[in-house]
């Protein structure tokens, strides 16, 4: 039976909801193969531009987790809200991506992954649209459930996209982009909220998908997946473009035809069948990686660092927020460097190891300044061991723990199923509810 037959009854069912970029076939069935062969060498696509396209998802995720901290003061005073009902405002974009999350794996194997960030962009620009013009407090929760939901399917999809389009030796580097993508969108909301009110910054927030939807039609579809769809010469096609015309693809066509036969009966398994170990426990690993993540505390720091910095005596609070945010994006540009020379796992040790020692610094010096005296020397030092211990803390989480769990999880995606990658994601932002 042939790679075309195999998936003949998954082609059936499962279409592209995005089926666009037709100029990047490799030419029309009427065309001759002169103007096929120069459509592709005009309208070749770098891997590098289709990263930093549907880098725009993981921007609007980073704002939607940055966009409590500066703007805290402003809402609460505005709309007389209550510190506890702002905190369920700041939680509630993690159950919004628990939803969506859990739908992420099923919905990015029946219409693509293209298809899946577009529908995921939609809800997030209602509901920046919805807080922009929040009069009470109910508008507020609506509009952030459903940037969470939007958020919870751009964080499944776009890993895995970017790791099925990503050539072998670069995808580390290209995968942990996705983290730097969110730190950029946090310091951006950081930033933004400095000059602009509230209302502002969340029409500003919209800019991320505003600007993804009309890119996603620019780039191919994922090649993997168009393979497992049976669409094979849309999967010769679109890898082509990804690799460059003068390219020779035949030996990763033959290696992605291997991997989808050998994997084909596997994708359509059941939650049952994730009991087996080949399933459990690098399900495990995955979801492990991204509990811990989340329970470290750093979405806490992250959406309430004003607040922090406040308590710990600084007098500029969000210039200080800021500069955390700076200093985020450079540790995790640092780390995208480094994944792919240094390893996964060496990155992790040290990254846990340093974020221990920082938490367990801001602890020791918030402790001690709720039992010395505000006049006392040791109360100016605790300040500064606490700002120390924070930006140790990011630096640190930055260079393993916030990256690489997101890496893993699309690099053994193929190893499970789009049930067990919803499970990854779903898990991970009960975590951070918690």
């Amino acid at each position: 039976m042939s790679f075309r037959d195999d998936n003949e009854e998954g082609r059936d069912l499962r279409k592209p909801f995005l089926h666009t970029g037709s100029w990047y076939r490799m030419g029309s069935r009427q065309g001759s193969v002169m103007s096929s062969t120069q459509v592709i060498r005009d309208s070749s696509v770098s891997v590098v531009l289709c990263v930093l396209i549907v880098a725009l998802g993981p921007i609007q995720f980073g704002f939607t987790c940055g966009y409590s901290s500066p703007t805290q003061s402003e809402i609460v005073d505005e709309l007389k809200l209550s510190v506890s009902e702002f905190s369920v405002f700041g939680s509630l974009s993690n159950v919004g991506a628990m939803v969506g999350a859990i739908a992420s794996g099923q919905m990015s194997e029946y219409i693509g992954r293209k298809g899946s960030l577009m529908i995921a962009a939609i809800p997030n620009i209602i509901g920046w649209l919805i807080i922009s013009f929040a009069r009470d407090v109910s508008f507020l929760y609506m509009g952030r459930l459903l940037e969470g939901f939007g958020v919870g399917i751009i964080s499944y999809t776009v890993p895995v996209y970017i790791a099925e389009i990503a050539p072998q030796n670069m995808r580390g580097s290209l995968g942990s982009v996705n983290q730097l993508s969110v730190t950029i969108g946090i310091m951006l909301a950081y930033l933004l909220g400095l000059f602009v009110s509230w209302r502002t910054l969340a029409v500003l927030g919209i800019l991320p998908c505003t600007i993804l939807i009309p890119g996603l039609f620019f780039i191919p579809e994922s090649p993997r997946w168009l393979a497992k769809m049976g669409m094979t010469e849309d999967f010769e096609a679109s890898l082509q473009v990804l690799r460059g015309f003068d390219a020779d693809i035949s030996s990763e066509v033959n290696d992605i035809k291997r991997s989808v036969a050998s994997t084909g009966k596997r994708t359509n398994i059941r939650f049952a069948e994730l009991k087996r170990k080949r399933y459990w426990f690098p399900l495990t690993i995955g979801i492990g990686l991204l509990i811990l993540q989340q329970l470290s505390g750093v979405n806490g720091v992250l959406f309430y660092s004003s607040n922090i910095f406040s308590s710990a005596g600084i007098s500029n609070s969000n210039l200080a927020t800021l500069g955390l945010g700076v200093i985020q994006v450079i540790a995790t540009g640092v780390t995208t460097w480094l994944v792919d020379k240094a390893g996964r796992r060496l990155l992790l040790i040290v990254s846990s190891s340093g974020m221990t020692i920082s938490l367990l610094l801001v602890a020791i010096a918030f402790y001690l300044e709720g039992v010395v005296s505000e006049a006392s020397q040791v109360y100016s030092i605790c300040g500064i061991l606490s700002l120390v211990g924070l930006v140790a803390l990011i630096v640190s989480y930055s260079l393993g723990v916030g990256a690489i769990p997101w890496l893993i999880m699309s690099e053994e995606k193929v190893a499970i199923s789009a049930q067990g990658g919803g499970i990854y994601t779903s898990d991970m932002t009960l975590s951070c509810c918690v």
